[in-house]
C-alpha cells in the first residue's frame, strides 16, 4: 500500500509528492577565478580530482595545492610550468611592455635567472637589474630581447 494514499480524496488518484533534484553548482566553479590557486581549485574540481591527485601531477604535495587554493602561499616558481600544465593555459595576462613582458616569460616557464640567460644568451647578471627597473636595457639589448620574445611566442 502506497503511504500517500490514506491522505488523498479518492484510492484511485493518490497524492505523489515529487522532490526535484537540481544540483547546486559549488561556488568554486560559479565565481569567476582571480589567483592561481582559484583556477588551480576550479580545474581540480571539474575534473573530480582530489588535491592529493593534482599534487602527483605537478610535483608537490597536497598541503601545498591547499595552501595555493586557500591563499596562503603563491606558487614556487619551479612548479609554475606543471600547474599551467596542469590548467592546459595560461591564465597570467603578459602585458605590451617589453621587460614585463620578459618577467611575465620567466614567471610563466619557471626559469631561474640562469637558464633565461642561458636561452637568451645574455649574461644573466644583467637580468636582475632589468626586471626589477633599476637598469634599462640599452637599444642593443631591447632589441635582442624583442627577437627572443618574439621567437618563442611563434613557437608555442
Amino acid at each position: 500500500m502506497n503511504i500517500f494514499s490514506k491522505f488523498s480524496n479518492s484510492q484511485k488518484t493518490p497524492h505523489k509528492i515529487e522532490i526535484p533534484s537540481k544540483k547546486q553548482l559549488s561556488e568554486e566553479l560559479v565565481k569567476e577565478p582571480v589567483t592561481l590557486g582559484d583556477h588551480l581549485r576550479r580545474r581540480r574540481l571539474k575534473l573530480g580530482l582530489y588535491q592529493k591527485d593534482v599534487a602527483i601531477q605537478i610535483g608537490v604535495t597536497a598541503s601545498t595545492i591547499w595552501n595555493w587554493e586557500n591563499g596562503w602561499s603563491s606558487i614556487a616558481l619551479g612548479c609554475m610550468s606543471k600547474a599551467i600544465a596542469f590548467l592546459g593555459h595560461n591564465p597570467i595576462s603578459c602585458p605590451e611592455d617589453l621587460i614585463v613582458s620578459l618577467a611575465c616569460y620567466k614567471q610563466v616557464n619557471g626559469l631561474p635567472l640562469e637558464e633565461l640567460g642561458a636561452e637568451m644568451s645574455r649574461d644573466p647578471e644583467q637580468l636582475p637589474d632589468w626586471l626589477s627597473g633599476r637598469h634599462q636595457p640599452n637599444r642593443k639589448n631591447r632589441e635582442a630581447i624583442e627577437i627572443f620574445l618574439s621567437k618563442t611566442l611563434k613557437e608555442r
